[in-house]
């Protein structure tokens, strides 16, 4: 069995700011289970999880096994987003800086190489290169708290890739959860 098939890619990958964003994580999954309400995805991290004590590199091949049963991809981008360095091997704690003239390296044998992209940027790079090969389906791309896309809080790689979409919609001076915009950019 192929593991990129499309037809075995049923699931829907959420990246951003788990902490600054969990407003609209939690609306996401909240309009998800409601039975009025249902943008009907099943969220990729739900199925399996790493913990914070694990390293970033076991963290980031998790990940590569989540996008491998994904065909939807949706950043949520928050004022944060674009900044954040979590994930980065040189923030780990077996990260060797190298001296004299001896290039950085992991203490932990099982690593093969040194990554410095945060996790959020890992799964952007990620969710790129499966778009232009086919093996994704969707990119959306979430502003949270905005009523109008601002890409240049969005992370490089995906700045003009997918669709761009504001998490709100202004009516009468008063910002309001956009569903139907959110529903139809996730849900085509």
């Amino acid at each position: 069995m192929n593991i990129y098939d499309m037809t075995n890619r049923t699931k829907t990958y959420l990246a951003g700011d788990w902490t600054g964003d969990k407003d609209l994580i939690d609306k996401l999954h909240e309009w998800n289970d409601s039975e009025r309400l249902a943008l009907n995805f099943t969220d990729v991290h739900s199925l399996t999880s790493s913990s914070d004590a694990t390293l970033n590199c076991n963290i980031k091949k998790s990940l590569r096994q989540r996008m491998n049963i994904s065909k939807t991809f949706v950043l949520l981008v928050g004022k944060d987003t674009k900044n954040l360095r979590s994930g980065s091997c040189a923030l780990c704690a077996h990260y060797n800086k190298g001296l004299w003239g001896i290039a950085p390296y992991c203490t932990v044998s099982q690593c093969n190489h040194i990554d410095y992209r945060s996790f959020v940027d890992y799964e952007c790079d990620m969710a790129l290169k499966d778009y232009q090969n086919g093996k994704l389906k969707n990119i959306v791309v979430i502003y949270n708290g905005l009523s109008k896309v601002d890409k240049s809080r969005c992370p490089d790689s995906l700045r003009n890739i997918g669709t761009h979409i504001p998490s709100d919609c202004l009516e009468n001076g008063v910002l309001f959860w956009d569903y139907q915009t959110i529903k139809n950019a996730i849900c085509k």
